[in-house]
């Protein structure tokens, strides 16, 4: 699991923990993820784990949101036994709005998960509008 003290780690409402963070900034110290998720408008490079990418264009929103809500349960359930780290170019906006879908997902009111996530891992996180109206509209169904 990861290390609390890293930075970008969020403890979801069940205890478990994803790390987010921004691909331009160096990567955080100690153990590597098992698999992460990248939220970019272009296929990011080979990581050396299991990867999977969502193509979402920056400030955007994700080009396809079941897709996105896929691979997001999935790895909400590896969370639970994994490393997951969630990322895309700075960290915050692509980053926090999944990071608040993932919140969704493990209880937390659609609603509340941009509060949630800006409390407990980036007070800028979810950069705009539209962003915070998919997390306030986002359910699994």
């Amino acid at each position: 699991m990861w290390d609390l003290a890293g930075a970008g780690v969020l403890r979801l409402p069940s205890g478990r923990l994803v790390r987010g963070r921004g691909l331009r900034d160096a990567m955080p110290s100690g153990h590597p993820p098992q698999v992460g998720v990248y939220l970019l408008g272009s296929p990011p490079p080979e990581f050396g784990w299991e990867s999977h990418w969502i193509r979402w264009p920056d400030f955007r929103l994700p080009g396809d949101p079941a897709a996105m809500t896929r691979v997001l349960v999935e790895i909400l359930d590896r969370s639970a036994d994994a490393r997951v780290e969630v990322a895309c170019s700075g960290g915050r906006g692509r980053t926090g709005t999944a990071l608040a879908c993932l919140a969704v997902l493990d209880g937390i009111q659609p609603r509340e998960a941009v509060a949630f996530v800006r409390r407990n891992y980036h007070p800028r996180a979810v950069e705009t509008p539209w962003q915070r109206r998919f997390v306030e509209r986002f359910s699994s169904a």
